[in-house]
C-alpha cells in the first residue's frame, strides 16, 4: 500500500518561504516519478512541479524560477522549496506519485498520477 504524507505547510507572509515535504512509503519499485499540485475551492487541481527518477524536472510557468522540486531517493522524501510566495500561491498543496512510472510523459497532468497524498494547506498574506 503506497502511502504519502505531506507536511509543511502553513500560513505564510507575502515575499516568504516555506518549505513542503512529503513522505513515501510501501512500495519498491525503482521505475517512478512524483509531483506537487494545487487546489483551490472551484478549480481542478494545477501540476505545479514535477521530478522524475533521474532527476529531471518540469515546472508551471507559474512557479518556475521561484519553487524548486527535490527528492531524495534513499529517504524516499520528495520537497517543494517554495520562495517569492505570493498570495495567488494560496491553496492546498498535495504530493502525488506515478508508481510505476508511465512513459507518456505529462509530468504536469493529475491524471497521470495514481497515488495522492492528503494534502497540506499553504496561506500566503498580502
Amino acid at each position: 500500500q503506497v502511502q504519502l504524507v505531506e507536511s509543511g505547510g502553513g500560513p505564510v507572509q507575502g515575499g516568504g518561504s516555506l518549505v513542503l515535504s512529503c513522505a513515501a512509503s510501501g512500495y519498491t519499485y525503482s521505475s517512478y516519478y512524483m509531483g506537487w499540485f494545487r487546489q483551490v475551492p472551484g478549480k481542478g487541481r494545477e501540476g505545479v512541479a514535477a521530478i522524475r527518477r533521474d532527476g529531471t524536472t518540469n515546472y508551471s510557468d507559474s512557479v518556475k524560477g521561484r519553487f524548486t522540486i527535490s527528492q531524495d531517493n534513499a529517504k524516499k522524501t520528495l520537497y517543494l522549496q517554495m520562495n517569492s510566495l505570493k498570495p495567488e500561491d494560496t491553496a492546498v498543496y498535495y504530493c502525488a506519485a506515478r508508481i510505476p512510472a508511465s512513459s507518456s510523459g505529462g509530468y504536469l497532468g493529475a491524471i497521470m498520477y495514481n497515488y495522492w497524498g492528503q494534502g497540506t494547506q499553504v496561506t500566503v498574506s498580502s
